[in-house]
């Protein structure tokens, strides 16, 4: 059994209240779990209006899948957040 774990870093230049990056964060969330059936959490930032950290995990017996779907769900995060993803980082336990 094998857990994976990806650490998105967003940055949010425009936005201007907590509401603004809780809207960008949540349609994100909603999202990767719709598509992709994982768990996804803020992390740290919760206070900031420009940044934010978003946790993203899943469980699986077979690593190539594993990888595969966490790769995948980098991707999306890109394309959703296109260029306020910071940084993206994949980790296996």
């Amino acid at each position: 059994m094998v857990v994976g774990l990806v650490r998105l870093e967003i940055h949010l230049p425009y936005a201007q209240s907590l509401k603004d990056k809780r809207q960008v964060v949540r349609k994100l969330k909603e999202r990767l779990r719709a598509r992709f059936n994982v768990a996804v959490a803020e992390l740290d930032h919760q206070e900031l209006w420009q940044r934010a950290t978003v946790g993203v995990v899943s469980i699986s017996n077979d690593n190539s899948h594993l990888a595969q779907v966490l790769e995948t769900v980098v991707h999306e995060s890109e394309k959703i957040l296109k260029g306020d993803l910071v940084d993206s980082q994949i980790e296996y336990l």
